[in-house]
Protein backbone atom coordinates (compact mmCIF):
# COMPACT_ATOMS: atom_id res chain seq x y z
CA UNK A 1 0.00 0.00 0.00
CA UNK A 2 2.50 2.36 1.21
CA UNK A 3 4.68 1.81 -2.25
CA UNK A 4 2.01 2.58 -4.34
CA UNK A 5 0.77 5.88 -2.46
CA UNK A 6 4.49 6.84 -2.80
CA UNK A 7 5.04 5.56 -6.53
CA UNK A 8 1.43 7.51 -7.38
CA UNK A 9 2.81 10.70 -5.45
CA UNK A 10 6.75 10.26 -7.36
CA UNK A 11 4.42 10.57 -10.29
CA UNK A 12 2.75 13.26 -9.43
CA UNK A 13 5.94 14.97 -9.09
CA UNK A 14 7.70 14.50 -12.39
CA UNK A 15 4.18 16.05 -13.60
CA UNK A 16 4.79 18.46 -11.81
CA UNK A 17 8.17 19.57 -13.21
CA UNK A 18 7.33 19.07 -16.59
CA UNK A 19 3.91 20.94 -15.81
CA UNK A 20 6.50 23.71 -14.28
CA UNK A 21 8.59 23.55 -17.67
CA UNK A 22 5.86 24.26 -19.74
CA UNK A 23 4.35 27.17 -17.69
CA UNK A 24 8.10 28.62 -17.94
CA UNK A 25 7.67 28.48 -21.36
CA UNK A 26 4.37 29.91 -21.61
CA UNK A 27 5.36 32.57 -19.33
CA UNK A 28 8.29 33.46 -21.67
CA UNK A 29 5.93 33.48 -24.63
CA UNK A 30 3.28 35.88 -23.42
CA UNK A 31 5.99 38.59 -23.57
CA UNK A 32 5.17 38.63 -27.49
CA UNK A 33 1.79 39.71 -28.47
CA UNK A 34 2.40 37.27 -31.99
CA UNK A 35 1.95 34.20 -29.67
CA UNK A 36 -0.39 35.14 -27.18
CA UNK A 37 -3.16 37.49 -27.78
CA UNK A 38 -3.00 40.49 -25.10
CA UNK A 39 -6.72 40.01 -24.72
CA UNK A 40 -5.99 37.18 -23.29
CA UNK A 41 -4.32 39.14 -20.25
CA UNK A 42 -6.13 42.37 -20.35
CA UNK A 43 -4.40 45.49 -22.06
CA UNK A 44 -2.93 47.14 -19.11
CA UNK A 45 -2.04 43.49 -17.13
CA UNK A 46 1.77 44.61 -16.01
CA UNK A 47 4.17 41.70 -17.85
CA UNK A 48 1.54 40.36 -19.20
CA UNK A 49 0.28 38.62 -16.04
CA UNK A 50 -3.02 37.40 -15.22
CA UNK A 51 -4.51 40.44 -13.30
CA UNK A 52 -6.43 38.43 -10.38
CA UNK A 53 -8.80 40.23 -7.59
CA UNK A 54 -10.27 38.42 -4.60
CA UNK A 55 -13.22 38.49 -3.04
CA UNK A 56 -13.52 37.42 0.64
CA UNK A 57 -10.49 36.97 2.63
CA UNK A 58 -11.19 34.37 5.56
CA UNK A 59 -9.69 31.36 6.16
CA UNK A 60 -10.34 29.24 2.93
CA UNK A 61 -8.66 32.41 0.76
CA UNK A 62 -5.62 32.48 2.79
CA UNK A 63 -4.83 28.70 4.11
CA UNK A 64 -5.65 27.38 0.65
CA UNK A 65 -6.63 29.54 -2.19
CA UNK A 66 -4.36 32.71 -2.46
CA UNK A 67 -1.35 30.67 -1.08
CA UNK A 68 -1.80 27.94 -4.50
CA UNK A 69 -2.67 30.93 -6.82
CA UNK A 70 0.30 33.46 -5.79
CA UNK A 71 2.86 30.44 -5.67
CA UNK A 72 2.26 30.33 -10.02
CA UNK A 73 4.64 33.42 -11.46
CA UNK A 74 2.07 33.81 -14.06
CA UNK A 75 -0.82 34.92 -11.70
CA UNK A 76 -1.04 38.40 -10.27
CA UNK A 77 -2.98 39.35 -7.60
CA UNK A 78 -3.77 42.98 -7.40
CA UNK A 79 -6.86 43.63 -5.65
CA UNK A 80 -9.05 41.85 -2.63
CA UNK A 81 -12.91 42.44 -1.97
CA UNK A 82 -14.73 42.21 1.64
CA UNK A 83 -17.29 43.62 3.55
CA UNK A 84 -15.57 43.12 6.52
CA UNK A 85 -13.09 45.90 6.72
CA UNK A 86 -10.89 43.87 9.33
CA UNK A 87 -10.54 40.95 6.89
CA UNK A 88 -10.22 43.22 3.88
CA UNK A 89 -7.18 44.94 5.54
CA UNK A 90 -6.07 41.65 6.83
CA UNK A 91 -6.36 40.67 3.51
CA UNK A 92 -4.49 43.59 1.67
CA UNK A 93 -1.21 42.70 4.29
CA UNK A 94 -1.62 39.23 3.87
CA UNK A 95 -1.10 39.62 0.12
CA UNK A 96 1.72 41.87 -0.13
CA UNK A 97 3.82 39.92 2.45
CA UNK A 98 3.79 36.89 0.62
CA UNK A 99 4.63 38.97 -2.28
CA UNK A 100 7.34 40.44 -0.92
CA UNK A 101 8.70 37.16 0.72
CA UNK A 102 8.57 35.96 -2.50
CA UNK A 103 10.63 38.76 -4.16
CA UNK A 104 12.35 39.93 -1.71
CA UNK A 105 10.87 43.40 -2.21
CA UNK A 106 9.10 45.03 0.43
CA UNK A 107 6.99 47.31 -1.82
CA UNK A 108 6.56 45.15 -4.80
CA UNK A 109 3.04 45.64 -4.79
CA UNK A 110 0.28 48.06 -3.50
CA UNK A 111 -2.98 45.80 -3.30
CA UNK A 112 -6.04 47.65 -4.07
CA UNK A 113 -9.00 47.43 -1.29
CA UNK A 114 -12.87 47.42 -1.72
CA UNK A 115 -15.46 46.99 0.40
CA UNK A 116 -17.93 46.35 -2.52
CA UNK A 117 -16.90 43.65 -4.82
CA UNK A 118 -18.41 45.16 -7.62
CA UNK A 119 -16.44 47.73 -8.03
CA UNK A 120 -13.10 45.83 -8.12
CA UNK A 121 -15.09 43.16 -10.73
CA UNK A 122 -16.03 46.68 -12.55
CA UNK A 123 -12.36 47.51 -12.88
CA UNK A 124 -11.10 46.72 -16.88
CA UNK A 125 -7.16 45.50 -15.85
CA UNK A 126 -8.55 42.79 -13.74
CA UNK A 127 -9.05 39.37 -15.42
CA UNK A 128 -9.94 36.89 -13.26
CA UNK A 129 -11.62 36.97 -9.70
CA UNK A 130 -11.01 33.75 -7.09
CA UNK A 131 -14.51 33.53 -5.38
CA UNK A 132 -13.53 32.61 -1.65
CA UNK A 133 -17.44 33.53 0.37
CA UNK A 134 -19.58 31.90 1.82
CA UNK A 135 -22.24 29.41 -0.34
CA UNK A 136 -25.07 32.08 -0.66
CA UNK A 137 -22.53 34.56 -2.32
CA UNK A 138 -21.19 31.69 -4.94
CA UNK A 139 -23.88 31.85 -7.71
CA UNK A 140 -24.21 35.53 -7.83
CA UNK A 141 -20.75 37.19 -7.96
CA UNK A 142 -19.26 34.26 -10.07
CA UNK A 143 -22.18 35.41 -13.14
CA UNK A 144 -21.66 39.38 -12.21
CA UNK A 145 -17.36 38.49 -12.98
CA UNK A 146 -18.59 36.18 -16.09
CA UNK A 147 -21.21 38.69 -17.22
CA UNK A 148 -17.85 41.27 -17.10
CA UNK A 149 -15.39 38.98 -18.81
CA UNK A 150 -13.75 37.66 -16.50
CA UNK A 151 -12.18 34.39 -15.62
CA UNK A 152 -14.01 32.73 -12.04
CA UNK A 153 -12.15 30.44 -9.90
CA UNK A 154 -15.11 29.52 -7.30
CA UNK A 155 -14.99 27.52 -4.25
CA UNK A 156 -17.56 24.58 -3.84
CA UNK A 157 -20.25 24.42 -3.48
CA UNK A 158 -21.49 25.95 -6.75
CA UNK A 159 -24.78 27.51 -5.17
CA UNK A 160 -27.38 27.34 -2.69
CA UNK A 161 -30.12 25.88 -4.96
CA UNK A 162 -30.12 24.01 -8.21
CA UNK A 163 -31.93 26.95 -9.99
CA UNK A 164 -28.91 29.73 -9.34
CA UNK A 165 -26.84 26.83 -10.33
CA UNK A 166 -28.31 26.17 -13.47
CA UNK A 167 -28.15 30.15 -14.35
CA UNK A 168 -24.68 30.62 -13.20
CA UNK A 169 -23.53 27.56 -15.61
CA UNK A 170 -25.58 28.87 -18.37
CA UNK A 171 -24.16 32.71 -17.85
CA UNK A 172 -20.41 30.97 -17.73
CA UNK A 173 -20.78 28.91 -20.84
CA UNK A 174 -22.53 31.80 -22.52
CA UNK A 175 -19.54 33.75 -22.13
CA UNK A 176 -16.96 31.65 -22.50
CA UNK A 177 -14.47 32.41 -19.39
CA UNK A 178 -13.06 29.93 -17.67
CA UNK A 179 -14.46 28.50 -14.75
CA UNK A 180 -12.31 26.13 -12.04
CA UNK A 181 -14.36 24.78 -9.13
CA UNK A 182 -12.37 24.23 -6.02
CA UNK A 183 -13.22 20.84 -6.22
CA UNK A 184 -9.28 19.70 -5.94
CA UNK A 185 -9.29 15.91 -5.44
CA UNK A 186 -9.65 15.95 -9.34
CA UNK A 187 -6.16 17.54 -9.03
CA UNK A 188 -2.67 14.96 -8.81
CA UNK A 189 -1.45 17.39 -6.47
CA UNK A 190 -1.80 16.51 -3.26
CA UNK A 191 -4.18 13.61 -3.87
CA UNK A 192 -2.97 11.49 -6.68
CA UNK A 193 -4.93 8.40 -5.41
CA UNK A 194 -8.54 9.96 -7.02
CA UNK A 195 -7.77 10.09 -10.14
CA UNK A 196 -5.92 6.94 -9.93
CA UNK A 197 -9.35 5.20 -8.64
CA UNK A 198 -11.53 6.86 -11.31
CA UNK A 199 -9.56 5.41 -13.94
CA UNK A 200 -9.26 2.00 -12.73
CA UNK A 201 -13.06 1.90 -11.99
CA UNK A 202 -13.80 3.39 -15.07
CA UNK A 203 -11.21 0.63 -17.06
CA UNK A 204 -12.67 -2.15 -15.36
CA UNK A 205 -10.72 -3.28 -12.82
CA UNK A 206 -13.14 -4.40 -10.53
CA UNK A 207 -15.42 -5.54 -13.10
CA UNK A 208 -18.75 -3.87 -14.07
CA UNK A 209 -19.57 -1.06 -11.41
CA UNK A 210 -22.58 -0.99 -9.46
CA UNK A 211 -22.65 0.66 -5.88
CA UNK A 212 -21.00 3.70 -5.00
CA UNK A 213 -20.41 4.35 -1.11
CA UNK A 214 -19.82 7.26 0.51
CA UNK A 215 -19.14 8.68 3.68
CA UNK A 216 -19.98 11.83 5.04
CA UNK A 217 -20.36 13.06 8.95
CA UNK A 218 -23.07 15.55 10.05
CA UNK A 219 -22.85 18.25 11.66
CA UNK A 220 -24.14 19.18 15.73
CA UNK A 221 -26.69 21.66 16.91
CA UNK A 222 -25.73 24.49 19.29
CA UNK A 223 -24.94 27.85 17.81
CA UNK A 224 -26.09 31.03 20.28
CA UNK A 225 -29.33 32.77 19.73
CA UNK A 226 -28.84 35.75 21.47
CA UNK A 227 -28.75 38.71 19.61
CA UNK A 228 -25.80 41.08 19.78
CA UNK A 229 -25.36 44.21 17.83
CA UNK A 230 -23.42 44.25 14.40
CA UNK A 231 -19.98 45.10 14.45
CA UNK A 232 -19.34 48.19 12.89
CA UNK A 233 -16.48 46.51 10.55
CA UNK A 234 -19.14 44.39 9.07
CA UNK A 235 -22.17 45.38 6.13
CA UNK A 236 -23.88 42.90 7.63
CA UNK A 237 -27.21 43.40 5.07
CA UNK A 238 -24.96 43.03 2.22
CA UNK A 239 -23.41 39.66 4.06
CA UNK A 240 -26.91 38.36 4.09
CA UNK A 241 -27.18 38.82 0.48
CA UNK A 242 -30.25 37.38 -1.11
CA UNK A 243 -31.55 35.42 2.21
CA UNK A 244 -34.07 36.91 4.58
CA UNK A 245 -33.03 39.16 7.14
CA UNK A 246 -32.06 37.85 10.73
CA UNK A 247 -30.51 39.02 13.61
CA UNK A 248 -27.01 39.05 14.60
CA UNK A 249 -25.27 36.58 16.73
CA UNK A 250 -21.91 35.53 17.86
CA UNK A 251 -22.45 32.03 15.56
CA UNK A 252 -24.74 33.24 12.59
CA UNK A 253 -21.30 35.32 10.67
CA UNK A 254 -17.91 34.02 11.37
CA UNK A 255 -15.37 34.85 13.86
CA UNK A 256 -14.18 38.15 14.83
CA UNK A 257 -11.43 37.03 16.60
CA UNK A 258 -9.99 34.42 14.54
CA UNK A 259 -10.12 33.98 10.92
CA UNK A 260 -9.41 29.96 10.83
CA UNK A 261 -12.45 29.61 13.10
CA UNK A 262 -15.14 26.98 11.52
CA UNK A 263 -17.64 29.66 10.91
CA UNK A 264 -21.34 29.60 12.21
CA UNK A 265 -22.54 30.23 9.02
CA UNK A 266 -21.69 26.55 7.67
CA UNK A 267 -24.41 25.31 10.25
CA UNK A 268 -27.55 27.34 9.02
CA UNK A 269 -29.45 26.21 6.33
CA UNK A 270 -30.28 29.81 5.39
CA UNK A 271 -26.94 30.08 3.86
CA UNK A 272 -25.46 26.29 2.98
CA UNK A 273 -27.15 22.68 3.63
CA UNK A 274 -24.40 21.93 6.08
CA UNK A 275 -21.80 18.66 5.19
CA UNK A 276 -24.09 17.07 2.35
CA UNK A 277 -23.02 19.80 -0.17
CA UNK A 278 -20.32 20.77 2.13
CA UNK A 279 -17.74 17.96 1.68
CA UNK A 280 -20.28 16.05 -0.67
CA UNK A 281 -19.48 18.31 -3.54
CA UNK A 282 -15.86 16.54 -2.97
CA UNK A 283 -17.05 12.92 -2.67
CA UNK A 284 -20.00 13.03 -4.99
CA UNK A 285 -17.72 14.27 -7.65
CA UNK A 286 -14.77 12.28 -7.43
CA UNK A 287 -17.92 9.52 -7.49
CA UNK A 288 -19.60 11.11 -10.89
CA UNK A 289 -15.96 10.59 -12.42
CA UNK A 290 -15.79 7.00 -11.34
CA UNK A 291 -19.15 6.49 -12.74
CA UNK A 292 -18.87 8.48 -15.80
CA UNK A 293 -21.84 10.43 -14.71
CA UNK A 294 -20.24 14.22 -14.77
CA UNK A 295 -22.85 15.62 -16.83
CA UNK A 296 -26.24 14.19 -15.79
CA UNK A 297 -27.08 13.12 -12.34
CA UNK A 298 -29.94 10.80 -10.41
CA UNK A 299 -32.83 9.32 -11.40
CA UNK A 300 -34.63 8.86 -8.10
CA UNK A 301 -33.71 9.38 -4.55
CA UNK A 302 -34.50 8.90 -1.06
CA UNK A 303 -33.50 9.30 2.65
CA UNK A 304 -34.04 10.10 6.45
CA UNK A 305 -31.69 12.84 8.35
CA UNK A 306 -31.74 14.08 12.10
CA UNK A 307 -32.34 17.71 12.36
CA UNK A 308 -31.97 19.72 15.72
CA UNK A 309 -35.04 20.05 17.82
CA UNK A 310 -36.63 23.29 18.89
CA UNK A 311 -34.42 24.93 21.29
CA UNK A 312 -30.70 23.41 20.71
CA UNK A 313 -29.35 26.66 19.06
CA UNK A 314 -29.72 28.03 15.88
CA UNK A 315 -27.56 25.34 14.15
CA UNK A 316 -30.14 23.93 12.15
CA UNK A 317 -28.27 21.56 9.29
CA UNK A 318 -28.47 18.41 8.90
CA UNK A 319 -26.61 15.79 11.38
CA UNK A 320 -26.77 12.03 10.68
CA UNK A 321 -28.44 11.23 7.77
CA UNK A 322 -28.64 7.92 5.13
CA UNK A 323 -29.60 8.72 1.16
CA UNK A 324 -29.61 6.20 -1.74
CA UNK A 325 -30.06 7.35 -5.01
CA UNK A 326 -30.28 5.69 -8.66
CA UNK A 327 -28.32 6.57 -11.67
CA UNK A 328 -29.74 5.68 -15.03
CA UNK A 329 -26.95 3.46 -15.51
CA UNK A 330 -28.10 1.01 -12.89
CA UNK A 331 -25.67 2.32 -10.69
CA UNK A 332 -26.84 2.73 -6.47
CA UNK A 333 -25.18 4.96 -4.42
CA UNK A 334 -25.40 5.14 -0.36
CA UNK A 335 -24.18 8.35 1.64
CA UNK A 336 -24.17 8.86 5.08
CA UNK A 337 -22.64 9.21 8.23
CA UNK A 338 -22.49 4.89 9.20
CA UNK A 339 -20.09 4.95 5.90
CA UNK A 340 -15.81 6.06 6.50
CA UNK A 341 -15.49 9.46 5.35
CA UNK A 342 -14.10 8.77 1.42
CA UNK A 343 -15.48 7.25 -2.01
CA UNK A 344 -16.14 3.10 -2.48
CA UNK A 345 -16.87 1.91 -5.63
CA UNK A 346 -18.04 -1.71 -5.66
CA UNK A 347 -18.17 -3.77 -8.90
CA UNK A 348 -18.72 -7.73 -9.81
CA UNK A 349 -15.11 -8.56 -9.51
CA UNK A 350 -14.35 -6.74 -6.41
CA UNK A 351 -13.85 -2.62 -4.56
CA UNK A 352 -11.64 0.08 -4.53
CA UNK A 353 -11.69 2.67 -1.26
CA UNK A 354 -10.25 6.20 -1.58
CA UNK A 355 -10.25 9.19 0.84
CA UNK A 356 -7.80 11.81 1.59
CA UNK A 357 -7.21 9.86 4.76
CA UNK A 358 -6.64 11.92 7.64
CA UNK A 359 -5.89 15.29 6.00
CA UNK A 360 -8.22 17.73 5.64
CA UNK A 361 -7.72 21.19 3.66
CA UNK A 362 -7.60 23.36 6.96
CA UNK A 363 -7.59 22.05 10.54
CA UNK A 364 -11.15 22.16 11.26
CA UNK A 365 -12.42 20.12 8.19
CA UNK A 366 -13.66 16.98 8.53
CA UNK A 367 -10.30 14.52 8.50
CA UNK A 368 -11.49 11.07 8.40
CA UNK A 369 -9.40 10.48 11.55
CA UNK A 370 -11.91 12.45 13.32
CA UNK A 371 -14.34 9.86 13.34
CA UNK A 372 -12.24 6.81 14.28
CA UNK A 373 -13.47 4.93 11.26
CA UNK A 374 -11.11 5.29 8.17
CA UNK A 375 -7.51 6.71 7.64
CA UNK A 376 -6.18 4.80 5.01
CA UNK A 377 -6.12 6.84 1.84
CA UNK A 378 -6.28 4.08 -1.14
CA UNK A 379 -7.30 0.21 -0.58
CA UNK A 380 -8.97 -2.41 -2.56
CA UNK A 381 -10.48 -5.56 -2.57
CA UNK A 382 -6.89 -7.28 -3.94
CA UNK A 383 -3.87 -5.03 -4.00
CA UNK A 384 -3.17 -6.34 -7.29
CA UNK A 385 -6.10 -3.98 -8.16
CA UNK A 386 -3.96 -1.13 -7.35
CA UNK A 387 -0.73 -1.62 -8.60
CA UNK A 388 -2.70 -2.57 -12.34
CA UNK A 389 -1.32 -0.80 -15.58
CA UNK A 390 -3.37 1.26 -17.43
CA UNK A 391 -2.82 0.84 -20.97
CA UNK A 392 -2.31 3.42 -23.65
CA UNK A 393 -5.33 2.15 -25.89
CA UNK A 394 -7.46 2.55 -22.48
CA UNK A 395 -9.50 5.70 -20.64
CA UNK A 396 -6.79 8.18 -19.39
CA UNK A 397 -9.06 10.81 -17.46
CA UNK A 398 -7.63 14.91 -17.33
CA UNK A 399 -4.42 15.09 -15.56
CA UNK A 400 -4.56 18.34 -13.45
CA UNK A 401 -1.17 19.60 -11.47
CA UNK A 402 -3.04 21.44 -9.07
CA UNK A 403 -6.79 23.00 -9.39
CA UNK A 404 -5.31 26.59 -9.04
CA UNK A 405 -2.80 25.98 -11.63
CA UNK A 406 -4.80 24.00 -13.90
CA UNK A 407 -7.24 27.04 -14.11
CA UNK A 408 -4.29 29.79 -14.62
CA UNK A 409 -2.93 27.40 -17.16
CA UNK A 410 -6.68 26.82 -18.81
CA UNK A 411 -6.52 30.62 -18.99
CA UNK A 412 -3.38 30.94 -20.72
CA UNK A 413 -3.57 28.26 -22.93
CA UNK A 414 -7.68 28.75 -23.68
CA UNK A 415 -8.17 24.90 -22.65
CA UNK A 416 -11.39 23.98 -20.53
CA UNK A 417 -10.66 23.33 -16.77
CA UNK A 418 -11.29 19.83 -15.52
CA UNK A 419 -13.75 21.31 -13.02
CA UNK A 420 -15.45 23.56 -15.20
CA UNK A 421 -19.35 25.02 -14.84
CA UNK A 422 -21.47 22.06 -15.89
CA UNK A 423 -19.17 19.13 -13.80
CA UNK A 424 -19.32 21.98 -11.50
CA UNK A 425 -23.64 22.48 -11.43
CA UNK A 426 -24.02 18.56 -11.75
CA UNK A 427 -22.20 17.69 -8.28
CA UNK A 428 -23.66 20.18 -6.19
CA UNK A 429 -27.62 19.88 -7.87
CA UNK A 430 -26.53 15.79 -7.27
CA UNK A 431 -25.69 16.63 -3.21
CA UNK A 432 -29.07 19.36 -3.09
CA UNK A 433 -30.97 16.17 -4.61
CA UNK A 434 -29.66 14.04 -1.73
CA UNK A 435 -30.61 17.16 0.45
CA UNK A 436 -33.88 17.18 -0.40
CA UNK A 437 -34.45 13.74 -0.46
CA UNK A 438 -33.40 13.79 3.68
CA UNK A 439 -36.28 16.35 3.92
CA UNK A 440 -39.54 14.60 1.96
CA UNK A 441 -40.11 11.28 3.37
CA UNK A 442 -40.93 9.27 0.03
CA UNK A 443 -38.54 8.74 -2.84
CA UNK A 444 -37.88 11.06 -5.50
CA UNK A 445 -38.15 10.89 -9.51
CA UNK A 446 -35.65 13.33 -10.81
CA UNK A 447 -35.17 14.35 -14.62
CA UNK A 448 -31.66 15.00 -15.17
CA UNK A 449 -32.23 16.60 -18.40
CA UNK A 450 -35.16 18.82 -17.13
CA UNK A 451 -33.26 19.22 -13.87
CA UNK A 452 -36.71 19.12 -12.36
CA UNK A 453 -38.48 16.36 -10.08
CA UNK A 454 -40.90 14.71 -11.89
CA UNK A 455 -44.80 14.98 -10.86
CA UNK A 456 -43.43 16.69 -7.12
CA UNK A 457 -44.26 20.27 -6.38
CA UNK A 458 -43.30 19.95 -2.77
CA UNK A 459 -40.06 18.56 -3.98
CA UNK A 460 -39.72 21.17 -6.66
CA UNK A 461 -40.01 23.84 -4.69
CA UNK A 462 -37.04 23.25 -3.29
CA UNK A 463 -35.21 23.99 -6.44
CA UNK A 464 -34.97 27.83 -5.92
CA UNK A 465 -35.71 30.48 -2.85
CA UNK A 466 -37.05 33.82 -2.72
CA UNK A 467 -34.10 36.04 -3.34
CA UNK A 468 -34.46 39.60 -0.87
CA UNK A 469 -34.02 43.00 -1.79
CA UNK A 470 -31.09 43.83 -4.86
CA UNK A 471 -29.23 40.60 -4.16
CA UNK A 472 -29.52 37.24 -6.17
CA UNK A 473 -28.77 35.90 -8.92
CA UNK A 474 -32.42 37.01 -10.74
CA UNK A 475 -30.97 40.08 -10.40
CA UNK A 476 -28.21 39.62 -13.06
CA UNK A 477 -27.86 41.07 -16.34
CA UNK A 478 -25.46 39.97 -19.47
Amino acid sequence: MTKIIKDLQQDRRDFLKKSAAGMAGIIAASAFPTIVPSTVFGKNAPSNKINIGQVGFGRIASTHDLPEVIKNEAAHVIAVADLDSKRLAMGKKWIEARYAKRTGKDNYIDVKTYDDYHDMIARKDIDAVIISTPDHWHAQPAMEAAAAGKHVYMQKPTSLTISEGRMMADMIIKKGVKFQLGSQQRSVNPWPQFKRTCELVRNGRIGQLKKVFIGLPGDPPGGSSTKIPVPGNLNYDMWLGSTPEIDYTIDTVHSQIDINDRPGWLRLEQFGAGMITGWGSHHLDIAHWGMDTELTGPIEAYGKATFPAPGSGIWNVHGDFLVHMKYANGVEMEIGGDNPNGVKFVGTDGWIFVSRGNVGVTASDPGAAASGKENEAFKASNQKILGSVIGPNEIHLYESPEQHQNWIESILNDKQTISHAEIAQRSCSACLIAHAAMKIDRKLKWDPKKEKFIGDKEANALLSRPQRGIYGTSKVKG
